[in-house]
């Protein structure tokens, strides 16, 4: 078993990243993966049952982190569409599929399962795809994600309905009766697991937050979707349905981005053993051979599902452009059919002949895929005998859940919260994340726009919409973890970056991990003295604010620097790195005098000032030459200025 395992891992990393290259989904890759390890392959695996299981548990999560996303008020803020197109698209082409396999004469639960499975579209290529595309703001995306999810809510009736179609040959009363007792269990089922939900998981979600341990957290979200799937298996319903009405209550809650990102990794580790099993369904050599038959139902369900749609979006009133478009990126099976298919193979529902098939029909239409969705405006005007492109982006308000120009505030403790209500007052777009459980449940109950989650995680800042966000801002004090959070927003979006220090000893250090903008609070707390003092002295306003904006703009260079006292409170370790001003006063048999500054080359040090017969002089250039008498003010870190002092006066390396 450990074997098979390395030899399916190593085969799939080398296809994923192949596929990569080529642009094609990592979906391809694993069912590749599966086509060459399976038994219609070079057969590297000869016992599939301990990886189907570890398969199934893909799904489980899978449905998992479906359950997370659905959102009853988004869902209702979109039920015409929902409601009307993806409800149309499911019912309109699983009608039409179901009579055609009946017409091809399969019995009525085979020609159910089939029309079920092909009448699904890939959530996870689509919007991955759209997001690539830069079309996640547009009316056809909208319209795309509406069909999408409704037939992800419909995947949870299917689940049911397959085990029962595999019993007694499909008699009609026992599959009426068993939906009936389905029913309850199901019912019994949302109401246990929504109870637990609503009254026993946020309390313990909270005390497993205040300990600040991911692992904790972690094992915690995988326990919740296991014991949540065991529960439904026990009431003789899928495991798979469990998960979601798991991820479904916890969705509503502050931890949705957290639990998401925390169970992604096994889910995409899983769901990709979950395809290589699918994979090993697909016997390249019947297809070649039966190739007429799998051309003919590629041509017929992607024809099918894109007429269907474009009629049922033209009948709620969308144009022509946008009804062809949503039709030409939800033409492909989706993972979903493919659930549904190893469901039905697994209950011997279909012939393995007829999965097969299927599955070469699912796998080409995903390739094609990518290909449609970047290419489909060009389709679309051929179609229409369109001659000029469409100059507008047709972008749109963000859907619910969705997030573009805004500002992503990473932390809410008193800075945060200052920042966040005057976002508010101004009305632009924000969304905050923290890490604390009681800070966010008490912001979330007084109706602010958070979320828990570790702002250092690249997958959270992803869901935060971090490509399309117009700021961020990193108000915690942990400077490492700010440079942490740098390296991993910087390759996600051209933002500007906005982070808070305590001091000016980490600025230039922040600057280089990608901050746009670094605000110290002692130094702006200073210029905030400034401006008062300024004010009071009767300078004009104007004045004073382009002085603060000089200053800010020159990275605060009359506020670096200071004279320690003797009895000054800064450690040793600070006094090693803040920059300190210093004196020096060279008498006469300095080394200094007579030469300039090119010829003395002091390291890490600035000259601030020369002092010269009671006159300043700050333009210190290279060619400035030293005299007897003057009293120079450099500034620099406490160990620099003591060589650059040795250096002036007595000529030792500076």
């Amino acid at each position: 078993m450990f074997i098979d395992i390395i030899l399916l891992l190593s085969l799939a990393v080398g296809l994923v990243a192949l596929f990569q290259r080529i642009h094609l989904p990592p979906i391809l890759a694993y069912l590749a993966t599966g086509v060459i390890a399976g038994p219609y392959g070079f057969q590297l695996i000869v016992e599939q049952a301990d990886i189907e299981l570890f398969a199934e548990l893909g799904v489980v999560f899978l449905m998992f982190s479906l359950g997370l996303e659905f959102s009853l008020p988004r869902l209702l803020s979109m039920r015409h569409l929902v409601l009307g197109l993806g409800g149309g698209q499911v019912l309109c082409v699983g009608v039409l599929f179901m009579l055609l396999g009946l017409f091809s004469s399969l019995y009525w639960p085979q020609a159910f399962v089939v029309a079920s499975a092909m009448l699904m579209s890939s959530t996870a290529i689509v919007i991955k795809q759209l997001a690539e595309s830069k079309l996640l703001n547009t009316r056809m995306s909208k319209l795309s994600i509406s069909v999408l999810l409704f037939q992800d809510i419909a995947v949870v009736p299917f689940l049911i309905m397959i085990p029962l179609l595999a019993q007694q040959n499909g008699d009609v009363v026992f599959i009426a009766e068993q939906m009936g007792w389905a029913l309850v269990k199901g019912l019994l089922a949302v109401f246990l697991i929504l109870s637990v939900g609503r009254w026993i998981l946020p309390t313990v979600f909270k005390e497993i937050a205040l300990t600040r341990s991911d692992e904790l957290f972690v094992m915690s979200t995988l326990l919740v979707a296991l014991i949540a799937g065991l529960m439904t298996h026990w009431l003789g319903l899928s495991m798979a349905l469990g998960a979601f009405l798991a991820g479904m209550m916890l969705g509503e809650g502050p931890y949705r981005h957290q639990l998401e990102a925390d169970i992604r990794p096994f889910r995409d580790v899983l769901m990709g053993l979950f395809f290589i099993t699918i994979g090993m369904l697909l016997n390249v050599a019947d297809l070649l051979v039966d190739w007429p038959r799998l051309l003919i139902i590629l041509t017929v369900m992607m024809l099918s599902k894109i007429t269907l749609v474009f009629i049922l979006a033209k009948l709620l009133g969308e144009s022509n452009s946008n009804a062809l478009s949503t039709g030409l990126v939800l033409a492909q099976m989706g993972e979903f059919g493919f659930v549904l298919l190893a469901l039905a193979g697994k209950l011997e529902l279909l012939p393995a002949e007829l999965i097969s098939t299927l599955v070469g029909v699912g796998v080409i239409s995903m390739a094609m895929t990518p290909w449609l969705i970047e290419c489909h405006q060009d389709i679309v005007r051929r179609l229409l005998f369109k001659t000029k492109p469409r100059r507008k982006s047709g972008l749109l308000p963000p859907l619910p859940g969705q997030h573009i120009d805004h500002v992503i505030v990473c932390g809410y403790g008193r800075g945060g919260q200052t920042i966040a209500r005057f976002l508010k007052i101004e009305g632009i777009p924000y969304i905050v994340i923290d890490r604390d459980p009681v800070r966010v449940q008490e912001a979330l109950n007084g109706g602010e726009k958070i979320e828990f989650g570790d702002a250092s995680r690249r997958e959270i800042q992803m869901m935060l919409g971090a490509e399309k966000a117009k700021s961020i801002i990193i108000t915690f004090k942990d400077t490492e973890k700010a440079i942490e959070l740098l390296k991993i927003v910087k390759p996600l979006t051209d933002a500007k970056v906005l982070v808070r220090t305590t001091d000016d000893s980490n600025m230039q250090k922040l600057h280089n991990a990608g901050a746009s903008d670094v605000v110290p609070e002692s130094l702006e707390g200073s210029l905030m003295m400034v401006s008062h003092v300024l004010a009071i002295s009767g300078v004009p306003i104007k004045r004073i604010l382009k002085r603060l904006q000089h200053e800010r703009q020159g990275h605060y260079n009359h506020l670096h620097g200071f004279y320690f006292g003797g009895e000054s409170n800064v450690s040793f370790e600070e006094s090693e790195v803040l920059e300190r001003l210093h004196a020096i006063r060279l008498e006469f048999g300095a080394y200094a005098i007579g030469k300039s500054v090119v010829e003395i080359k002091l390291k890490e040090v600035s000259y601030r000032a020369v002092r010269r017969q009671g006159i300043e002089l700050t333009q210190v250039h290279q060619d400035f030459i030293f005299e007897i008498g003057d009293v120079v003010l450099i500034c620099g870190p406490s160990r620099y200025v003591k060589r650059a002092e040795h250096c002036l006066l007595g000529g030792w390396a500076g």
